[in-house]
């Protein structure tokens, strides 16, 4: 991969850039979570698609991007508990 200046960056350098993109030890469930809350943010930052939805719920528009708010806190529930190595 390479910057618009022709440099090349590794895979640590877009990682530390870009939270979203993971690493090793990431696991299934926040990386599910980061997938959801960023398409949730996405469909709220998007009016025409905000709207399409709310019309789609026969809801109105604010109470739909109140709704998508309120998922981004858990949007896959909470975390599962993680197993105890002795």
């Amino acid at each position: 991969m390479s910057t618009p200046g022709g440099a090349t960056i590794s895979a640590e350098q877009l990682k530390a850039r870009y939270i979203g993109t993971g690493h090793a030890d990431l696991s299934k469930h926040e990386w599910a979570t980061n997938q959801h809350r960023d398409t949730l943010a996405s469909h709220v930052g998007h009016y025409d698609q905000l709207s399409y939805f709310a019309v789609a719920q026969n809801d109105s528009i604010a109470r739909m991007r109140i709704q998508m708010l309120e998922k981004l806190y858990q949007p896959c529930g909470p975390a599962p508990i993680k197993k105890q190595d002795n």
